[in-house]
């Protein structure tokens, strides 16, 4: 039998299954295949290269099937097909759009990959309801998006229900593109990875628990990666003032999680350092939050999560770059003990900070953690945030908003993200905006600016550049990609786990530079 890569959830007791292998399986399971639409002025059926390879083993039944089963496939659309192969009880082929579609400047993603990410998903969740536990997948021209359709379209968080989806085995249908298949499975491991802790209730997540998983995550490449797990006397040691007046709240202790992952053959290569919010429940302290929708706060460590499900799969890639991760942890609770409206604190850089609201505690957290970043001589610092619902309102869940003081960095985010389809979009960093956050009447910032209502994410992003020096810095505000209702097809709804994907990207595009 074919041996397994099993994703992070299904390697231990009680969680999803999704794997994959090579080579054929003698029992019995399902098949997605690819079609694209007719061209114009073309009547003729365009199958992919496995679908006609199929056809062909079939004496043209499919191709027949095709064509008197209804209107010619469209892009997303998909049909079903049952008996036509002795090793397949089904069979889902599905629209993968145009075959001349390519990376469109106005939509800022490559069509053709985000076409066949889409499709694959659906055909995969087709044959998962009829209950096939194990499918081959159609590489459809590009094996790495087609495994990432497969892997994302199957994930499915029900660990704390008792009636469960049927696990499913996905693999690739014949040899081609068995390695681009392979990175993009764990492309796919990576962002699941995040989206499972994102989705999991906060009673179960604490900053200890989440620290805790990411280390079994890493375990397995102990020799390129060390992890600590630093307590609140190291957090204390480091005067991570602002840090700690967020965790006075809570009975959980906070973690100050540091990764260090050295892919470099150069062990004096300057690192990546990217730095992940952390909060796991956001109640918002003593500036609480409206009861509707906080349930959502337990993925308010989103930023945490994306990062550190990076790293762990830059790793799993064995990417030639050194990558620093940083985590400030903690849950932001009231009580009597927690940091009130009109406090003053004192950041690891020396700068006070007045809290007029307790719910900006994001900033808080990341003022530290960006100073401690620069202690390691980074080539970039990149940190990644649920920071703002401003940035929601701005941009929904089209794109994360990026705010930069590099061009250089920019440019490698955007190429990045226009290959994963996973987008960004660039927000200004203005000295209007900063000016509403030094204006302050006890201390030397303002953590939510003179005018909290008007351009908040731009004030947040002015606010976290004064504890900024490095010349290559980038802050993502995820919090309109956070969730999916269903914007993006090959999610489904629940925490996206966005944008995982595009730091993995990323990190692999800087680790080729010079």
């Amino acid at each position: 039998m074919a041996r397994k890569v099993l994703l992070p959830w299904a390697s231990r007791q009680g969680r999803r299954s999704f794997s994959v292998s090579h080579n054929y399986w003698n029992a019995k399971k399902g098949l997605v295949l690819g079609v694209y639409e007719k061209e114009k002025d073309d009547e003729s059926l365009h199958l992919t290269e496995a679908a006609e390879c199929f056809d062909h083993s079939v004496s043209g039944k499919l191709g027949e099937l095709l064509s008197i089963s209804g209107p010619a496939l469209k892009k997303g659309k998909s049909r079903v097909f049952y008996g036509v192969h002795e090793d397949f009880s089904s069979i889902a082929v599905v629209g993968l759009g145009k075959r001349s579609a390519e990376v469109c400047g106005k939509e800022n993603w490559d069509s053709s990959k985000e076409n066949i990410r889409a499709a694959v998903s659906v055909g995969c969740r087709l044959l998962q309801d009829l209950e096939l536990g194990q499918v081959e997948v159609d590489p459809c021209g590009d094996a790495q998006a087609a495994a990432e359709g497969a892997g994302l379209g199957l994930f499915l968080y029900d660990e704390f229900k008792q009636k469960k989806k049927p696990a499913v085995t996905a693999q690739l249908h014949g040899s081609t593109g068995s390695a681009a298949w392979q990175r993009g499975v764990l492309y796919a491991e990576g962002q699941n990875l995040a989206r499972r802790l994102m989705e999991a209730p906060a009673n179960h997540v604490t900053p200890t628990f989440f620290a805790n998983c990411i280390q079994q995550e890493l375990s397995p490449f102990s020799d390129k990666v060390a992890v600590h797990r630093r307590p609140q006397k190291w957090i204390e040691e480091q005067s991570m003032g602002a840090f700690l007046s967020v965790t006075k709240g809570s009975e959980e202790p906070p973690v100050f999680l540091e990764l260090h992952y050295k892919g470099s053959p150069d062990s004096n290569q300057p690192p990546l350092v990217l730095v992940g919010k952390g909060i796991t429940f956001d109640s918002g302290g003593i500036s609480l939050k409206p009861s509707s929708g906080m349930d959502a706060m337990r993925a308010d460590m989103g930023g945490a999560a994306t990062v550190c499900s990076a790293i762990v799969t830059a790793a799993a890639l064995n990417l030639p770059i050194n990558i620093i991760g940083l985590a400030p942890l903690c849950e932001n609770m009231p009580s009597g003990k927690a940091t009130k409206p009109g406090d003053v604190v004192r950041a690891k850089n020396g700068k006070t900070i007045q809290v007029d609201n307790t719910d900006a505690e994001g900033r808080l957290v990341l003022a530290d953690a960006l100073c401690y970043a620069h202690s390691f001589s980074p080539k970039a610092i990149v940190n990644a945030a649920t920071l703002t619902g401003a940035m929601d309102v701005a941009l929904g869940s089209a794109a994360t908003g990026v705010f930069t003081n590099s061009d250089w960095l920019w440019s490698h985010l955007h190429k990045a993200s226009i290959v994963t389809g996973d987008r960004v979009w660039r927000m200004p960093l203005f000295r209007h905006y900063t000016q509403q956050v030094t204006d302050c009447q006890l201390a030397d910032l303002n953590n939510i600016g003179k005018y909290s209502r008007s351009g908040g994410a731009c004030t947040a992003a002015a606010f976290l550049g004064e504890f900024v020096t490095a010349p290559h810095w980038a802050h993502l505000d995820i919090a309109g990609v956070m969730g999916n209702k269903d914007e993006v097809p090959y999610l489904r709804k629940g925490m996206s786990g966005r944008p995982t994907r595009t730091l993995v990207e990323l990190a692999a595009a800087l680790s080729t530079e010079p």
